[in-house]
């Protein structure tokens, strides 16, 4: 059904790359396809995160028991296809080879009793509730990592704005933004279990020259992943579909 509507359109809005590939490979005429890499507000997050002071967090931090270099960070849906129970036992694995690690988990959903019976455990998890706004900017400067083992979607553009490389695994159910991660560079992504997982965290946290490569990488994604050049973008596909003849429009 959705091949079928899409040849009818007259253009196609992906949102990434990817899509627009995929689209091509049956048979859409490239030129036109407008790729609008989809994403938030990450002006408005980066710009919060730049505003975070080392006396918040540094408040922040010993009000939690947070050691400097030795926190993760969870900011999402507690959702089952996050893999939080892949998450939480990685998290037992990373403490037995870093004791200090603690992780924030920040969000709300079905799966938030979950969360709370670990951090009521003392098992590393420091439970913080759902958050919106300024909050967000100061859990990701209080934080090294961002850990997200299950879908990657929109939280991919939010590592980048925080300044909090992603670290994820590979897995096949990934939103489509999780085309925008790149393995070393701006991103780790984990083959294995959450015992390969807990490795890579802690090798990740231990080396200071890979830590630094990842966190320039996302402060320059900062500026590529906006919701402003995806307004753009979407402007150019429209002024070229407008060109072409009435408009069916197509997306995804």
């Amino acid at each position: 059904m959705k091949r079928t509507l899409t040849r009818q359109a007259n253009w196609f809005f992906a949102y990434t790359a990817g899509g627009a590939d995929h689209v091509a490979a049956q048979g859409f005429p490239r030129d036109r396809i407008t790729v609008v890499q989809n994403s938030t507000d990450t002006t408005a997050l980066a710009e919060a995160r730049k505003q975070v002071t080392d006396e918040q967090v540094a408040e922040f931090s010993s009000r939690h028991g947070l050691v400097p270099g030795r926190t993760g960070l969870y900011l999402g849906r507690l959702h089952t296809t996050k893999r939080l129970p892949f998450l939480l036992e990685a998290v037992t694995h990373i403490v037995k080879r870093m004791p200090d690690f603690k992780l924030l988990v920040a969000g709300d959903g079905a799966c938030r009793s979950l969360i709370e019976a670990a951090a009521e455990r003392g098992e590393g998890v420091v439970y913080v509730g759902p958050v919106h706004d300024e909050r967000r900017a100061l859990l990701g400067a209080a934080s090294q990592l961002m850990l997200m083992p299950g879908l990657v979607g929109l939280c991919a553009v939010d590592s980048f704005a925080l300044g909090t490389p992603l670290v994820t695994t590979a897995w096949p159910y990934h939103s489509p933004e999780f085309e925008y991660l790149e393995h070393g560079r701006n991103s780790m992504t984990v083959e294995g279990g959450p015992e390969e997982y807990a490795k890579a965290v802690v090798h990740t946290l231990s080396t200071p020259r890979l830590m630094a490569r990842l966190k320039d990488a996302c402060a320059s994604d900062t500026d590529r992943y906006t919701v402003e050049a995806m307004s753009a973008r979407f402007t150019e596909g429209v002024a070229g579909l407008l060109e072409t003849r009435p408009p069916i429009i197509s997306g995804g």
